[in-house]
């Protein structure tokens, strides 16, 4: 039972394409050229279109073209490691100018101002040894140096760490950036 719009292909030639009427036992179909053709219903065969192919027609067109593509060499891959700079690493910035680590800034006392900057900055180091950020920017201003100065004991106390002044270009003399040494034993 052949419906308008079912996929066929004609049985004695090398032809196929779409039911566009179907009248008693006469079927038009248009070809994939575009061509208009009438068959007997007993002349055609119903074919499932490559995006309905069911599991049963394991010969259909889409399975051999599937099969047929695996066949294709693998494309080679070359195993050499890309060789990135310095300049395309990670690198984590933690910003301690007091106005971006709280709101209430203005209210505080400068001990206090002092004790959240060096805490956060003390978390941010935790963080980064978890998980193994290599590299951190403490971004903490020119100003009198006391930040910096409390930075430093602060980062010496860590055997791994290594502190050193930031890139200038980028920071100016208000940033220090700490890297982790490897195999440091705890």
């Amino acid at each position: 039972m052949l419906n308008k719009g079912d996929f066929v292909q004609v049985l004695d030639e090398d032809e196929e394409g779409v039911v566009t009427k179907v009248s008693g036992n006469d079927i038009t179909i248009e070809t994939k050229d575009g061509f208009i053709l009438n068959y007997q219903a007993n002349e055609l065969l119903k074919i499932a279109k490559e995006d309905e192919v069911d599991m049963r027609s394991a010969s259909t067109r889409s399975s051999i073209n599937a099969a047929l593509q695996d066949k294709v060499d693998p494309i080679k891959r070359s195993f050499t490691k890309e060789k990135r700079s310095r300049k395309d690493e990670f690198i984590m910035e933690v910003d301690l100018h007091i106005e971006k680590l709280t709101k209430d800034h203005k209210r505080m006392e400068k001990y206090d101002m002092l004790t959240l900057q060096l805490e956060t900055a003390r978390g941010q180091v935790e963080f980064a040894i978890r998980n193994r950020i290599p590299r951190i920017v403490f971004i903490h201003g020119v100003g009198e140096g006391v930040l910096k100065t409390e930075l430093e004991f602060l980062f010496s106390r860590y055997p791994e760490v290594v502190a050193e002044d930031a890139n200038y270009q980028k920071y100016g003399l208000g940033a220090t950036q700490i890297y982790f040494k490897q195999n440091v034993n705890r």
